[in-house]
């Protein structure tokens, strides 16, 4: 009886060891596939927060917008969320923050250009006059900051102005909106918004602009990806007016004073 027992004992010891070492076992390899789970999640997270970071060709020429919100104007969800936080504040002092453009499609663009580029042909401009006279506020197709979904040309609709209301004009010397100008001076770079072509006379490219403001978070990364982008690639288009006089030492000289000619804030 008493060998029984320990039989009994060594059987039950051995049961639990082996117990033991199947739940360790068990409980290992549980272990490692929730770390194998996680490791999974975390390439993915990271994989999809490159994407975010690095826009695509598509996004970077204005000719997709399925990334941005938005009904009356889109914009990039965080500079849309950013907006409404600001136009809040300013509201508070008394301005009422309306945006007139936003997002704005390669397409759009491409109408714009094309119309200002015949019309200047037909008054007998040369191709290299009609290019310069039209990129002095308006910018190629494909390159200009509207494309983001991160830029806003934005006046007070408190005020009251007839004609064209993106004049400088109007932002200065007692104009309709000269007091959000000045707020926005002020307060734009608490919600990241900053002007992107600014009153400075170091400054090269797009004249001055006080309605202009782009988001600087996101805005940072698609200036990054235009350092490095073949425009003479990306801006062919027979449907461009003006495409075939554009030669590579324009383009390249048009990168370093136009597109590279923003706030300095706006760069990396």
């Amino acid at each position: 009886m008493q060998f029984n027992k320990k039989r009994r004992l060594k059987n039950g010891y051995f049961f639990l060891i082996k117990s033991s070492f199947n739940f360790s076992l068990q409980r290992n390899l549980i272990m490692l596939k929730i770390s194998s789970g996680f490791l999974f999640l975390l390439l993915l997270l990271n994989s999809c927060q490159a994407q975010q970071n690095s826009p695509s060709p598509l996004q970077l020429m204005g000719k997709t917008d399925t990334h941005l919100i938005g009904t009356d104007y889109q914009l990039q969800p965080e500079a849309m969320a950013a907006l409404e936080q600001m136009t809040a504040a300013a509201a508070k002092a008394g301005i009422n923050i309306k945006v007139v453009s936003a997002f704005r499609s390669y397409e759009r663009q491409r109408a714009i250009w094309n119309r200002k580029y015949v019309a200047n042909r037909e008054v007998g401009l040369s191709p290299e006059e009609n290019r310069k006279k039209i990129i002095t506020y308006s910018t190629l197709p494909g390159t200009s900051r509207h494309h983001w979904g991160t830029d806003i040309d934005i006046i007070d609709g408190g005020a009251t102005v007839e004609g064209d209301v993106l004049l400088a004009t109007h932002f200065h010397e007692g104009g309709p909106f000269e007091k959000l100008r000045l707020w926005l001076e002020a307060h734009a770079a608490e919600y990241g918004f900053y002007c992107a072509y600014p009153n400075n006379a170091e400054r090269t490219g797009f004249n001055y602009e006080p309605w202009h403001y782009s988001y600087a978070p996101i805005a940072k990364r698609y200036f990054e990806a235009f350092q490095n982008a073949d425009l003479y690639e990306m801006l062919k288009d027979s449907l461009l007016e003006g495409q075939s006089d554009m030669t590579k030492i324009f383009l390249d000289d048009y990168r370093n004073t136009h597109i590279n000619g923003v706030a300095p804030f706006l760069k990396n």
